[in-house]
């Protein structure tokens, strides 16, 4: 069945170039103009990949990403944008962009990147069976369901800060570094976009340690990067 690719783009002739060469790889290209009416396409239908220009009439890219992520959207998110600057990036990461493409851009390297996110979407979560389940110190992960329980009482989490947590509780004791985190959970193996995982790291213990100020379950190691602790229950 041919992938779903919604693009959000409001030059006409950006928007022809990129349906031409996706159509001509075999994926379904469906295009908006504007933000409002893009993100009640994604509200209505079920798409695999968003291509999505961060200025757009209506609402911009990166309201439109945010909103996505803060409902639990976990469809991958290309971002257009004509910012270049590495604070513009990581702040479209931190919203929930998978990756980026700078203005004017190569439309082979646009292609490559859409397989690649595709790709690695259907390769997400490696190693946990739908079914799997974590249990450590009143938390309860469940795998399958995207659903997370600290003490007992549900906790609202991002897509990617879903993916993080699970990353880290898939493998209790192992120590990340940052960049290993960046390449597992957004695809990235970038220098400079530490900011992205120590605020994402932040925000997940603020929400699922007793005491985010002495933290138990994700732990720092100094010079190197984070840990879940070892002790830890998976169940079927």
């Amino acid at each position: 069945m041919s992938r779903r690719i919604l693009l959000l783009e409001d030059s006409a002739d950006i928007a022809a170039l990129i349906e031409f060469h996706l159509t001509d790889l075999g994926y379904t290209v469906t295009k908006e103009p504007d933000g409002e009416t893009g993100l009640h396409r994604l509200v209505c239908e079920s798409f695999d990949l968003l291509i999505l220009d961060w200025m757009l009439p209506g609402r911009d890219g990166l309201e439109i990403c945010r909103e996505l992520r803060a409902k639990g959207s976990r469809v991958p998110i290309l971002m257009l944008t004509a910012r270049s600057s590495e604070i513009d990036r990581v702040l479209g990461l931190e919203m929930g962009a998978d990756d980026f493409l700078t203005k004017p851009f190569s439309i082979m390297e646009l292609c490559a990147r859409v397989k690649a996110l595709i790709r690695r979407a259907d390769m997400a979560t490696p190693g946990l069976s739908a079914s799997d389940c974590i249990q450590m110190d009143g938390l309860h992960i469940d795998i399958g369901r995207h659903e997370v329980l600290a003490q007992g009482v549900p906790v609202t989490l991002t897509a990617k800060e879903f993916d993080l947590l699970a990353c880290l509780a898939r493998h209790p004791g192992q120590v990340f570094t940052r960049a290993q985190l960046l390449e597992q959970v957004w695809g990235y193996g970038h220098d400079g976009y530490d900011h992205t995982v120590n605020s994402h790291i932040n925000r997940l213990r603020n929400k699922i340690e007793p005491d985010p100020a002495n933290p138990q379950l994700i732990l720092t190691v100094w010079s190197v990067g984070y840990k879940f602790h070892d002790h830890v229950a998976h169940a079927a």
